[in-house]
C-alpha cells in the first residue's frame, strides 16, 4: 500500500508539547471527534487548556472523505487519552458521536457510520505508521482505555461513560484483519502504564 497523502496543519502550540523518541510509541488509539465537522475539531484542538500553553488534540484527523491531516507530529506527545499519551498516537475520525449532548443519558447512541473513504484512509495511515514506527504493537479504542463513568448531565443520579469512542459503528473486524496490531482490550495480563 503506498503511503497516504498527509497534510500538515500543526497546532499553534505544537512546540510546547513534550518531545519523545519514536521508539517510545507502541500504541495507536482510535477516537472519534464527537463533533459535527473537521472545522469544529480544529477549533477544539486549538483551545489552550493547560499552564504549558497546550490543549487536547490527536495527532492525526481523518475527515469523512478520507482527507488526512497531521495536527501534531508523532515525535510530540499530544493530549488525547489520560495516562497513555507518552506511549501512544491519537487518530481522530470525524464523526458526530454523541454530539452535542455527550453526557446526557438520553443521547448515548453513537449511530453515525464511518464512511468507506474514511476507513480506507485509516487503513493506509495505520500501514504507514507501522512501517515508520517499529515498536508499534497495539491498537485501542478510546473507550478501551478510559472507562470512567461520570454523572449524566440530565440527571446526576445516573452515570454514563465519559468516553465511548470510536463507538459501536467502528468496524473493528475490518481494521484488525488489515493490520498487524493487537487490540489492547484483548491483552490480558499486560499492564497499563
Amino acid at each position: 500500500m503506498p503511503p497516504p497523502a498527509i497534510e500538515r496543519h500543526w497546532l499553534p502550540y505544537v512546540d510546547a508539547l513534550a518531545p519523545r523518541a519514536p521508539q517510545a510509541i507502541d500504541t495507536v488509539v482510535i477516537h472519534c471527534t464527537e463533533l459535527p465537522d473537521l472545522a469544529s475539531a480544529r477549533r477544539f484542538g486549538e483551545r489552550v487548556l493547560y499552564p504549558s500553553g497546550t490543549g487536547n488534540s490527536g495527532h492525526y484527523y481523518i475527515d469523512r472523505d478520507g482527507r488526512i491531516l497531521e495536527y501534531v507530529p508523532p515525535e510530540r506527545c499530544a493530549h488525547h487519552v489520560r495516562g497513555w499519551n507518552a506511549r501512544s498516537l491519537g487518530i481522530e475520525l470525524v464523526n458526530r458521536g454523541r454530539w452535542p449532548d455527550w453526557l446526557d443519558s438520553r443521547h448515548q447512541a453513537m449511530d453515525e457510520p464511518y464512511p468507506p473513504a474514511q476507513m480506507e484512509a485509516l487503513l493506509a495511515l495505520l500501514a504507514d505508521l507501522q512501517a515508520r514506527l517499529p515498536a508499534l504493537a497495539w491498537i485501542a479504542g478510546h473507550e478501551d482505555l478510559d472507562r470512567e463513568e461520570v454523572p449524566a448531565s440530565d440527571d446526576p443520579a445516573l452515570r454514563v461513560r465519559r468516553k465511548r469512542d470510536p463507538g459501536p459503528q467502528f468496524p473493528w473486524p475490518q481494521v484488525l484483519a488489515a493490520v498487524r496490531l493487537r487490540r489492547w482490550q484483548d491483552a490480558p495480563g499486560v499492564a497499563a502504564p
